[in-house]
């Protein structure tokens, strides 16, 4: 009889487990939570916009983000060559609701820091800030493609759009025009 209590608390245990397991896995189930904000050292920093959409970056892009152009750098063997996760864990670079939720910042912040918590790891040391903001812009084209975020409007917008200043930022004339100061 004991045996048999015994062996039925294990039981109840391992369901459990398995039951919490399963519900711990597909983090991207359910809706998207919101990041934190990037800390304020990263908080400024955004995609120089001519590397939203343009095919000369996202392919420059790619050979980063699948280890052609850098061998210790290979981010598909994680997040996989079309953004759909190869690594548990691992971001689905697919999810446009989750993908919406980052800004540029927050998304270099990650890469070059990595993410605490997660097999992410900080990137800064094998890759420029260039290499970095090239990675993005080739994720980008997974969940995002046609979009580019606008940081005057803090929202990603279609690549047609034109942007708008940063609150605060000082605009600059255009060609032609007197500055005023």
């Amino acid at each position: 009889m004991k045996v048999y209590q015994d062996g039925k608390i294990v039981f109840v245990i391992g369901l459990a487990v398995l039951g919490l397991s399963i519900s711990a896995c597909g983090g991207e189930s359910g809706p998207p939570q919101p990041p934190p904000p990037a800390p304020p050292e990263y908080a400024d920093k955004h995609m120089p916009p001519d590397y939203w959409n343009n095919p000369a970056i996202i392919e420059e892009g790619k050979a980063i983000f699948t280890g052609v152009q850098n061998i210790d750098v290979n981010c598909a063997s994680c997040h996989g060559k079309d953004g759909k996760p190869v690594k548990a864990g691992a971001r689905d670079f697919r999810n446009t609701e989750h993908m919406k939720l980052y800004s540029d910042s927050q998304w270099f912040w990650r890469v070059n820091e990595g993410v605490a918590g997660t097999k992410m790891k900080a990137w800064k040391s094998k890759l420029s800030e260039d290499a970095i903001w090239k990675v993005i812009a080739f994720e980008a084209t997974f969940g995002l493609n046609g979009q580019k975020y606008d940081p005057g409007k803090k929202a990603w917008v279609p690549a047609d759009a034109p942007m708008t200043a940063p609150a605060g930022a000082a605009s600059e004339p255009a060609e032609g025009e007197p500055k005023t100061e």
